[in-house]
């Protein structure tokens, strides 16, 4: 009997899903107890994100409706180093978590025309393993 995630869940740890927290927010603006403007304030940065990096979903954007929302995933973690706060593809996450120890991966989606954008998935992905510890600056001794 085959899974009904794709491989990629199952290295996802920690997950937390925002769907309420969204859900919340849109009756706020639907209801007009929240400003659009306040919601469609996607900076410049991430809307470029979006176009190299983002994947395109099915659902269309629940503000605008003119435009099929874009998910984002940006990588975090002291492991990363220079790699840490960029935004990456699905694969290139993959290729890293079999490389690196831990390190968090938060999805947004956007809307490209009206600049909506919600944190919708947060997770953590890597192999678990204790990260590369450098090594001890004490000196040696002989017996070693």
């Amino acid at each position: 009997m085959g899974s009904a995630y794709p491989d990629r869940v199952r290295t996802q740890r920690q997950v937390v899903d925002y769907a309420l927290q969204r859900r919340a927010l849109l009756a706020e603006v639907h209801s007009g107890r929240v400003g659009v403007a306040e919601v469609c304030d996607a900076s410049p940065y991430l809307l470029r994100a979006a176009r190299f990096h983002g994947e395109p979903t099915d659902r269309q954007c629940p503000v605008c409706r003119k435009e099929r929302l874009t998910q984002v995933s940006w990588i975090f973690g002291d492991e990363l180093k220079h790699a840490a706060g960029s935004a990456r593809k699905p694969e290139e996450i993959e290729q890293l978590a079999n490389v690196y120890a831990d390190f968090s991966v938060y999805v947004v989606e956007v809307c490209r025309t009206c600049s909506w954008n919600h944190l919708v998935l947060s997770y953590v992905m890597g192999t678990g393993d204790a990260p590369h510890s450098r090594r001890s600056d004490r000196r040696r001794t002989a017996a070693e």
